[in-house]
């Protein structure tokens, strides 16, 4: 019964957001714990993510990443946040950086 089951994103596409997310920003939209859907603007871009060295914590804390997880940051919050694959709905839009602003919903 495939009615329920949500697209999940597959392994490639995930790999490529990875990859894209040190040189572009994304707006990924995923469903918290509580059910409810949120849409963020995130990055792993130099000069928006604040220099590891000062947050000895932050940087074990994406180095411990596990594969379900992703660790990014959230552009409007200025702060790290994460979100699990499994929970994002539909597929993340690329931006070049400082252009997702115009995005926002």
């Amino acid at each position: 019964n495939m009615e329920g089951s949500r697209t999940m994103i597959e392994e490639s596409t995930k790999q490529w957001i990875k990859d894209r997310l040190i040189d572009s920003e994304f707006l990924v939209e995923f469903t918290k714990k509580d059910g409810t859907k949120r849409k963020m603007r995130c990055t792993l871009a130099e000069g928006y993510v604040p220099p590891p060295s000062k947050d000895p914590l932050t940087q074990k804390k994406v180095r411990a990443i596990n594969e379900e997880v992703q660790v990014v940051w959230d552009m409007d919050k200025e702060a790290w946040r994460s979100f699990r694959w499994d929970s994002v709905t539909g597929e993340p839009l690329r931006f070049p950086l400082g252009n997702g602003e115009d995005a926002q919903v």
